[in-house]
């Protein structure tokens, strides 16, 4: 299978330490890029017990990013889960060259990444809320 960005393998330990941290409380988020010129994903940074909101913040407003996040996601009946989720932060105000090189490197990141669950993320942060986060894996 051919791909347009390399995942080096750096990367790819950080995501299964990330993956199978034990986490009992607040979200937890690690934030990839795209590095168009050697057309390898880096890492950006990491965030520990951070809320939604704060993630959303953080973000660039005008770069695509993958984000994983293990979030806390609190049930009806009072349980606590942690799902893990992948955020394609997609702002729709990014070049066009980056978004188009995100896109296709997503299927192939969501892979190594062994994640299912992803939420689609254009609005910039505006979008990013608790309550879309929550809408997306309650509902």
């Amino acid at each position: 299978m051919s791909h347009t960005v390399d995942i080096p393998q750096e990367i790819k330990d950080t995501l299964r330490k990330f993956r199978f941290a034990r986490r009992n409380e607040g979200s937890a988020a690690l934030v990839i890029k795209i590095n168009k010129a050697k057309l390898i994903m880096e890492e950006v940074e990491q965030f520990d017990n951070i809320s939604i909101e704060e993630l959303a913040e953080e973000l660039p407003e005008n770069s695509p990013r993958y984000v994983m996040l293990s979030y806390q996601l609190d049930h009806k009946d009072g349980r606590k889960s942690f799902p893990l989720v992948l955020i394609n932060w997609a702002p729709t105000s990014s070049e066009i060259g980056m978004l188009t090189l995100h896109a296709s490197a997503l299927l192939d990141f969501q892979a190594t990444a062994d994640v299912s669950k992803v939420i689609e993320m254009r609005e910039g942060p505006d979008g990013l809320t608790k309550e879309a986060v929550d809408a997306k894996l309650l509902g």
